[in-house]
């Protein structure tokens, strides 16, 4: 397919344009900024004018897209203030799912977080391990874009019954270096309490965009995507009792399994975590 990635030069970007790539697709990284050549162009997504003609084509590159993939986006929360947050990533996806639907293009995979979940956790979850089945809690203005942004899908794959829009709930991004500080988590279990000791290898997180387009059907979806373990050597039933003892723990854990529940993405997109920060350390 031809797919374009907004955000590919970020740390899941990466990854994902890497992936999409050597599966043979044609592949467009649209960025602010990134590596000269013919597989990125420069855009301000926050500008429709730019989004929209872009996704007709770009001139010697490619007369239009099969699908979509927007991972572009500040990051996080706390990077700039928060009207500052809300109105870039409120605008630039409006801009990419309205610019897909004009030019047609029918699939769209996009990051959406964990932070739905009602991160920072500082209330507790209504269950462990958590999963897609329980209202979205934003606790934060960042978390509230991705709350909203997922009932704008909701509402424009309404609009087209042949539209696909997948989001995918992305837990903390990893890269392969960023494993030697694991271990430094064990000495006190709140330091990664806010998001249930959870994370995803950017490798394993393009896998799930790959996934995601393969298996793409009309209508909207949610997944949360995970590794299969936790950031943490201790167990994880452990982990519950000690930080959460009055949250009912839903079902059997092993060891080291995830608490952030990704049985939802193995069912319906056939999503297996492939790596993990213990064979690093």
């Amino acid at each position: 397919m031809r797919i374009a990635v907004t955000g590919g030069s970020g740390k899941l970007g990466r990854s994902v344009v890497a992936r999409l790539a050597k599966e043979g697709h044609a592949v467009t990284n649209l960025d602010r900024a990134g590596p000269r050549g013919s597989g990125f162009t420069t855009i301000d997504l926050t500008d429709y004018g730019q989004v929209i003609d872009v996704m007709f084509g770009i001139d010697d590159r490619t007369d239009g897209f099969d699908a979509l993939v927007h991972l572009g986006a500040i990051p996080a929360p706390g990077l700039l203030p928060d009207v500052a947050t809300f109105h870039n990533n409120m605008l630039a996806t409006f801009n990419v799912f309205q610019a897909a639907r004009r030019a047609g293009i029918k699939t769209v995979v996009y990051a959406s977080s964990e932070t739905t979940l009602g991160l920072p956790f500082d209330i507790d979850p209504p269950y462990i391990p958590v999963d897609e089945e329980y209202p979205a809690r934003p606790e934060s203005t960042y978390s509230l874009v991705k709350h909203l942004e997922e009932q704008m899908a909701i509402q424009l794959v309404r609009w087209d019954p042949l539209l696909s829009i997948t989001a995918l709930r992305f837990s903390n991004v990893m890269d392969e270096e960023d494993y030697a500080a694991f271990p430094g988590f064990d000495a006190d279990a709140t330091l990664r309490k806010w998001n249930l000791w959870g994370y995803i290898d950017g490798r394993d997180g393009a896998q799930a965009v790959l996934r995601a387009l393969e298996q793409a059907q009309p209508g909207f979806e949610t997944f949360i995507i995970a590794a299969a373990d936790t950031v943490m050597s201790r167990s994880s039933a452990s982990l519950a009792a000690e930080v959460f003892p009055n949250v009912t723990l839903t079902k059997t854990v092993g060891e080291h399994e995830t608490l952030l529940s990704i049985d939802k993405a193995k069912r319906m997109l056939g999503f297996a975590p492939e790596h993990s920060w213990r064979d690093h350390v």
